[in-house]
């Protein structure tokens, strides 16, 4: 299946989340969203921009931003920019529980600049055994890091 559409911008995340629960059943989509939402998505870590959309996003698409469209290009014109993304479900599986995964980004991102130490219910066995300092803060991990922390909160570690 592909998805093509122009989101409504007051509701674009919600309507982002909900369909990355199908990527398993998509070849693409290509969305017109607002600049700044396009920019949140494909954001790489330590960036302003990257947060709980990028990371939820980043690990089940690829994603590309292809180009922005002016106001003018709408009747009336809008008082934002718009850009086209381009969104392609990754092959590999998942490889933590969903769930846990968006607590955990939730969790993460909610006291954004707090360091990940009180950020996140990890112990200092945790950090260490997942080779994550942390002293850093949320916005400085990968899609991947939140992967890993994922997989290791949902499974319980013997003593």
């Amino acid at each position: 299946m592909r998805i093509v559409g122009n989101l409504p911008y007051n509701i674009s995340t919600p309507i982002l989340f909900h369909l990355s629960r199908y990527a398993d059943r998509v070849r693409d989509m290509h969305f017109m969203l607002q600049r700044e939402v396009v920019e949140r998505m494909v954001a790489r870590p330590s960036t302003p921009e990257y947060g709980r959309l990028s990371v939820m996003l980043q690990t089940r698409f690829e994603m590309k931003k292809l180009f922005k469209v002016a106001p003018g290009a709408f009747r009336p014109p809008p008082k934002v920019d718009s850009a086209v993304v381009r969104l392609v479900p990754l092959k590999e599986k998942l490889a933590c529980d969903e769930a846990v995964l968006e607590k955990v980004v939730r969790e993460a991102f909610s006291a954004r600049r707090k360091t990940l130490r009180n950020a996140l219910p990890l112990t200092p066995q945790d950090f260490s055994a997942l080779q994550i300092d942390p002293r850093l803060r949320p916005e400085n991990l990968s899609p991947a890091d939140y992967v890993r922390i994922s997989a290791r909160v949902s499974v319980p570690v013997s003593p």
